[in-house]
């Protein structure tokens, strides 16, 4: 996600908003990414492709809803990698991805349930039921050994593209077997499977429009043969913090990722490029398409 340019009265740019992001992936002759078309009328990222997510709500972390999940809260708070945060704040994030993934694209990432189920749930979502109630409804388990870790975006105080700022937690999932995807109107205008060289191809030519944070996820796993591979990465790592630092140069605006000479976080945080140039609204590596996968 990225930042926002209001600032309070000392000068300081609004604290970043806690969120989280579900990367769906499925097998479908190499790795596919789902990436959700915002409507144009969209306050965030109009019209651009996204993964399924938004922030945190304060259901989030209700007793009940934590009660629900399949795994103790300590586990999920120490995968996260974050000691800063409590379990109940780790956990209450694990959720923020399945609801928002849910509400968005109709899939739900819980124990046990078949297509009947599913159909369900979303019928009481159309309803208005709120998650918690949905959960209580139905008495679901959510299933978060489907999910991993997998990043975390922090956006600078130097706008780039839109006014808000996250710090947003991204996670990655195997799609459940039998789901179909359905994006929520009110949320998306379609829904596509992509790999991720193909949607770095048509962001590329100007087919689609996408934040930095796709584009540089896209990337990295596009270095994955399979749904597996990608997991396997993910639960033997902590996931890196990507604050990305903008710099003004004669050429334009270059976004600076750790591992760049001009960030000041040495070690990089994920493969790919270092830097990107911002210019006519797109992101590219300043040596051309192929530097996405160096």
């Amino acid at each position: 996600m990225t930042e926002d340019p209001r600032t309070t009265g000392t000068g300081d740019a609004a604290p970043p908003r806690p969120a989280a992001s579900l990367v769906l992936l499925r097998d479908a002759g190499g790795i596919e990414v789902l990436l959700l078309e915002r409507s144009v009328d969209d306050t965030i990222l109009a019209g651009a492709h996204v993964f399924p997510g938004g922030k945190l709500d304060r259901e989030d972390a209700d007793d009940e809803v934590l009660a629900r999940l399949d795994a103790d809260p300590a586990a999920l708070h120490a995968q996260l990698g974050e000691p800063e945060l409590d379990a109940r704040e780790a956990a209450a994030l694990h959720v923020a991805a399945l609801r928002e993934a849910f509400e968005e694209t109709g899939v739900l990432m819980a124990c046990g349930v078949d297509a009947a189920m599913v159909e369900r749930a979303r019928a009481l979502h159309r309803e208005g039921y709120g998650w918690g109630e949905l959960m209580d409804a139905l008495d679901l388990r959510l299933d978060v050994a489907l999910m991993r870790p997998w990043s975390r975006w922090v956006t600078p105080k130097v706008p780039t593209m839109m006014r808000k700022r996250f710090d947003t937690r991204f996670f990655i999932a195997r799609l459940p077997e039998g789901q179909v995807p359905e994006p929520d109107p009110r949320e998306a205008v379609a829904a596509r499977w992509m790999g991720p060289r193909d949607a770095l191809q048509r962001y590329w030519s100007g087919e689609i429009d996408m934040a930095a944070p796709q584009i540089m996820t896209l990337a990295h796993l596009a270095r994955f043969a399979d749904v597996d591979a990608a997991m396997r990465d993910a639960a033997t790592r902590r996931p890196p913090v990507i604050r990305p630092e903008p710099i003004e140069t004669p050429t334009g605006r270059i976004i600076c990722y750790p591992g760049d000479p001009s960030h000041p976080v040495p070690e990089r945080a994920m493969p790919g490029p270092t830097r990107l140039l911002f210019e006519k609204n797109r992101f590219r590596p300043e040596t051309g398409f192929e530097a996405w996968f160096d």
